[in-house]
C-alpha cells in the first residue's frame, strides 16, 4: 500500500506508524520495481542506503526485492547520511537510493533518489516512478543480485581530502547529531582532527528520545547552545537527521547566519580558485553576493531547493552553493549537499582565527524577519495582490514566487509546495526598514488569511 500524497517532486515523505500509515512495505516493493523501471536499471547496478528510521531496515529489504526483481542488481552500503549516499552514488558512478525521512517526526519515512554520481533527479523522472508504483510490474528473468560494501571511511577521506585542515589550533567543538546520523559520521570525520568533541546525542535513535532532528526549529538547538556555553567550547555543529544539513553555533552560543557560513566558504573557495561561479537562492542574504563579487567571483541565483541548485551547480561548473537552509553543495562533491563537508570548512577557518563570532563580524551585516508564514485562500492571487502594491518600490524577480529587490534591502514571497501557505521573508541593512516592509507586506498578505 502506498498512498498518492506521498510522492513529492523530487522524493517520497510519509507516515509508516499508527493507525493510518500513508505506506508500508508493499508500497516499498512496488517503488523499488517502479525505480528499477523508470531508471532502466535492468541488467545494471544501484545503491541504497538508509537512515536510523523505524523499520528502514524492512523497508530497504522490501525496495530491493521489488527492483531485484524487475533485473535491477543492488550494492547495499547499510547505514549512511543522505550526503554519505551521494558520495557512493559519485564514488561508484551509480544510480542512489536514499531511505530517510530528513527532519520529519519520528512516525515518518522517505526516500531520496539520484541519479549516478550523485545527479538530482528531475521531477518528469519522479513522476515516472511514481505512475509506475501503481503499475502492475511481473518479475523478469533474471533476478539481480545483491551485494553489500562498506563506504563509511571511504566518505571521511574524500571530505578530509577536500579541505586544508593543517596547521588549525585545538578546538572544542559540541556536535549535537539530535540521535541522527551525525552520530555515525562524526566519530569517522572528525577523530582524526585536533578537535575535542563534545557529542550530544550520538547515539542512533529513529524514534527521537530527546529532541526532534530538525535545526531550523530554534527549540532543538539550545542544547547545543547552551553545552557550547557549559564547556566553554569554540563551536556548536547541529545536524538533521540524515546529517545533510549542518547549524553553526558560535562560542556565544548565539546561532550563525547560514548566509554567513555560505559567505565564509564562498571567500575560501574563491581563494582557491578565482573567479569561480556561487550559487545562492533566492533569499539568500545580500552579504554573500557582495563578498563574492569583492572576490571576483560570480553570482548565479536559483530557486529554493535541491533539485534546483544542483541543476546549476552543474550547468555552471560552480564550485560552491548554498541555501538559506543551511544546505551547502560542492562541486569537488559532485555538485551534492554535505552538513559535515560544510563543517570541515568552518573548522579549517576558525583554527586559524580568534573566535566564531571574529569571522562572522568581518562580513556586511543585514537585519533580516526570518521567515514568516501566513496561511491564505488564494496564495497566487495574494502574492499578485503584493506585487502591485509594493512591487514600484524595487525591481521585481519571479525566479522563485515574488522578489522586490532594492539597494540594501529585498522582500520575498513565495508559495509553499504542499501548503496554502505563503512564506515572507524580508532583509534589510536596518532593522527599522525590515519593520516597515514586513508591516507593509503583512498588511495585505493578512486581508486575504483563511
Amino acid at each position: 500500500m502506498i498512498l498518492p500524497g506521498v510522492f513529492k517532486a523530487n522524493d517520497i515523505r510519509g507516515v509508516i506508524t499508527g493507525d493510518d500509515p500513508e505506506w508500508d512495505l508493499a508500497g516499498a516493493r512496488a517503488v523499488g520495481a517502479a525505480f528499477a523501471e523508470a531508471f532502466e536499471l535492468a541488467g545494471k547496478e544501484f545503491v541504497i542506503s538508509r537512515d536510523m528510521r523505524v523499520a528502514g531496515a524492512e523497508l530497504v529489504a522490501a525496495f530491493t526485492d521489488g527492483a531485484r526483481g524487475r533485473g535491477a542488481s543492488v550494492v547495499d552500503i547499510g547505514l549512511a547520511s543522505t550526503d554519505g549516499l551521494w558520495f557512493a552514488s559519485g564514488y561508484l558512478g551509480l544510480p542512489g537510493v536514499q531511505f530517510t525521512a530528513s527532519h520529519n517526526p519520528a512516525s515518518y519515512n522517505g526516500i531520496k533518489f539520484c541519479q549516478a554520481n550523485a545527479y538530482p533527479i528531475s521531477p518528469e523522472l519522479m513522476a515516472k516512478v511514481k505512475e509506475l508504483s501503481f503499475t502492475e510490474l511481473r518479475q523478469v528473468e533474471p533476478r539481480g543480485a545483491l551485494r553489500t560494501l562498506e563506504l563509511t571511511q571511504a566518505y571521511a577521506d574524500k571530505l578530509l581530502s577536500l579541505v586544508g585542515l593543517s596547521g588549525m589550533r585545538r578546538l572544542k567543538v559540541v556536535v549535537d547529531a539530535g540521535n541522527g546520523m551525525a552520530g555515525l559520521t562524526t566519530p569517522a570525520v572528525l577523530g582524526s582532527l585536533n578537535v575535542e568533541v563534545i557529542g550530544l546525542f550520538l547515539d542512533l535513535d529513529g524514534s527521537f528520545p530527546n529532541h526532534p532532528a530538525n535545526p531550523l526549529e530554534p527549540a532543538n538547538l539550545v542544547d547545543a547552545q547552551q553545552a557550547v556555553l557549559a564547556n566553554g567550547a569554540d563551536l556548536g555543529l547541529v545536524f538533521d537527521g540524515d546529517a545533510d544539513r549542518c547549524f553553526i553555533i558560535d562560542e556565544r552560543g548565539e546561532v550563525v547566519n547560514p548566509s554567513v557560513i555560505t559567505a565564509l566558504i564562498a571567500r575560501a573557495e574563491l581563494a582557491r580558485e578565482p573567479g569561480a561561479s556561487i550559487v545562492v537562492n533566492t533569499i539568500t542574504s545580500k552579504a554573500v553576493s557582495e563578498v563574492v563579487a569583492d572576490c571576483g567571483g560570480k553570482v548565479v541565483v536559483s530557486a529554493v531547493g535541491h533539485t534546483r541548485m544542483k541543476a546549476l551547480m552543474a550547468s555552471h561548473n560552480a564550485i560552491f552553493g548554498g541555501e538559506h537552509s543551511a544546505h551547502y553543495y560542492f562541486r569537488d562533491f559532485w555538485g551534492a549537499d554535505t552538513g559535515m563537508l560544510a563543517a570541515l570548512h568552518v573548522l579549517a577557518l576558525l583554527g586559524k582565527a580568534s573566535s566564531m563570532s571574529a569571522l562572522a563580524a568581518q562580513l556586511p551585516g543585514y537585519a533580516a524577519s526570518g521567515e514568516i508564514n501566513s496561511t491564505v485562500a488564494d496564495p497566487a492571487a495574494t502574492t499578485a495582490a503584493v506585487a502591485a502594491a509594493m512591487g514600484s518600490l524595487g525591481e521585481v524577480s519571479w525566479i522563485d514566487g515574488l522578489l522586490i529587490s532594492g539597494a540594501d534591502w529585498w522582500l520575498s514571497v513565495r508559495e509553499s509546495n504542499t501548503e496554502p501557505l505563503l512564506r515572507l521573508n524580508i532583509e534589510a541593512r536596518t532593522e527599522s526598514k525590515v519593520a516597515e516592509l514586513r508591516d507593509a507586506a503583512l498588511s495585505i498578505i493578512r486581508k486575504e488569511q483563511s
